[in-house]
C-alpha cells in the first residue's frame, strides 16, 4: 500500500511515520523549498502525548521540550503586573504534557521519517483523479504519482481541500485575529534567560519567549478583520504596535533580520466531511482548531496515529477506514474548536476590564492553595 501525503509539516510527517509503522510506503510532497524551523511554543498533551508514546517518539520529544522558569505579565510601559513561577506553570499544564516549539516537534518527526519515506520539496498538488482501485495525482513539478491513499496535510490554506472539496471560502471561519511569529537573533535584555514576558493592550498581545537553549521567539497576536491591501508584515506590525514601549521596538527591529516569519489570519476550518473516496484531510487542513484552543499539534499527531490504526484494522478497505477514523477524531476536534471560539474574546482584550478578567484565573493559579489543588487534580486524573 502506498500513500501520497501533501504537506511536510507536523500532520504530514506524523502520518508518514505512522503509515511506515504499519507497512505502507509514502511519498511526502511539500510546497516550500526546504524545512521550516522555529515557530511558536505549544503545549503538547492529550491524545497527542498518548500517540507520541504509542509511536515511540515521546523520549525524543522530551529531550526537545522545555520548562519556562517564569511567565511575567507586563504593562505596556514594561512594568510588571504579576508573574507565574515554574511550579505554577507546571501545575497549569499537568504532568502528561510537553512545552515545545512547533519546529522542534517537526524536527523529531522528520528525523524519524527520513530514510523511510520519499520527500519532495518545492512542489505541490495540481490535479487529482481517483476510482475504487486507487488515486492518481499530478504535481506542479510535472510528475504523476499513483497510490492507494491521498492525505491532504497541507495546512489552513490546503491545496488538497481546494481541489477535492471546494474553494477555501466555503470552509474558513475567520476569528478576526492575526498572528505573526519569528525567531529573534538575540534576547532582549529585560527578558531573563528561560523566561517569557508578555503584555496585552487594547486588542493586542505581544510576547517574547526565551528558550533555555538560547533561542528566542517573538510572538504578536491582535484583533484584525482582514489584512490591509499591499501591507507587508513589517509595515502592519509597526502600525499596530508602534505606540507600545517595553521590548516591542527591539522585537520589531529583530523582525527585519528574521530568516522567516509566520504571518496569517487566525481562522478555523469547518468541513462537514474530511474524506472523499480515497482522499482524506488531516490536521489544520481538516479542522484547524487555532492557537486559541492550543491543541493543533496534539490533534495532528493523535489524528495521524489513529489513521494508521484504522487503516491497519481494515486492510484493503481505505474508505471504510477513513469513515471509522473520522468518527473517532471528529468529536475531539469539534470540542477544541468550540473552546477556541469561546476564548477568542479574552485572547487580546479590548478594554482594561476584559484584560483584568482574562488574567484573573492566572492570578488565582499563582496562589499556593490553588496551585496545590490543580496539582492534585492532575495526579488523580
Amino acid at each position: 500500500m502506498r500513500a501520497i501525503i501533501i504537506g511536510a509539516g507536523i500532520a504530514g510527517l506524523a502520518t508518514a511515520l505512522r503509515l511506515h509503522q504499519i507497512g505502507w510506503d509514502t511519498l511526502i510532497v511539500e510546497r516550500a523549498a526546504q524545512r521550516r524551523g522555529g515557530g511558536y511554543a505549544v503545549t503538547f498533551g492529550g491524545i497527542g502525548y498518548d500517540a507520541a508514546e504509542h509511536m515511540g517518539i515521546l523520549p525524543d520529544l522530551l529531550t526537545k521540550g522545555f520548562i519556562t522558569d517564569e511567565l511575567v505579565y507586563h504593562k505596556p510601559n514594561g512594568e510588571r503586573r504579576f508573574s507565574l513561577d515554574r511550579a505554577t506553570i507546571a501545575a497549569t499544564t499537568g504532568p502528561r504534557s510537553i512545552t515545545i516549539l512547533r519546529g522542534d516537534l517537526e524536527a523529531v518527526l522528520y528525523e524519524k521519517v527520513e530514510g523511510h519515506a520519499e520527500i519532495r520539496f518545492g512542489t505541490t498538488l495540481s490535479a487529482v483523479d481517483q476510482d475504487e482501485h486507487g488515486v492518481r495525482v499530478r504535481l506542479t513539478d510535472g510528475s504523476t504519482q499513483e497510490g492507494d491513499l491521498l492525505v491532504g496535510a497541507d495546512g489552513l490554506h490546503s491545496a488538497t481541500r481546494a481541489l477535492l472539496f471546494g474553494p477555501e471560502e466555503d470552509f474558513l471561519l475567520d476569528l478576526e485575529h492575526k498572528v505573526a511569529v519569528y525567531m529573534l537573533d538575540k534576547r532582549p535584555a529585560t527578558i531573563a534567560p528561560g523566561a517569557t514576558g508578555t503584555l496585552s493592550s487594547r486588542g493586542r498581545t505581544a510576547a517574547v519567549i526565551s528558550i533555555p537553549d538560547g533561542r528566542n521567539v517573538a510572538f504578536f497576536g491582535y484583533r484584525a478583520a482582514h489584512a490591509r491591501p499591499g501591507e507587508d508584515v513589517t509595515t502592519e506590525l509597526r502600525r499596530v504596535y508602534g505606540d507600545l514601549g517595553w521590548i516591542i521596538p527591539e522585537a520589531l527591529a529583530g523582525l527585519e533580520r528574521a530568516d522567516s516569519v509566520y504571518f496569517d489570519t487566525i481562522s478555523q476550518v469547518v468541513a462537514p466531511s474530511w474524506s472523499k473516496g480515497r482522499v482524506v484531510l488531516l490536521g489544520d487542513a481538516a479542522w484547524c482548531v487555532t492557537l486559541f484552543a492550543g491543541y493543533g499539534s496534539s490533534l495532528a499527531v493523535g489524528g495521524a496515529d489513529r489513521l494508521g490504526t484504522e487503516l491497519a484494522a481494515r486492510p484493503g478497505d481505505v474508505p471504510a477506514a477513513l469513515t471509522a477514523w473520522e468518527a473517532a477524531i471528529r468529536p475531539e476536534a469539534e470540542r477544541k474548536q468550540k473552546l477556541g471560539r469561546r476564548v477568542k474574546g479574552v485572547y487580546a482584550p479590548t478594554s482594561p476590564f476584559l484584560l483584568w478578567l482574562s488574567l484573573l484565573p492566572l492570578r488565582l493559579a499563582s496562589l499556593p492553595p490553588v496551585r496545590r489543588y490543580m496539582t492534585r487534580r492532575f495526579i488523580k486524573g
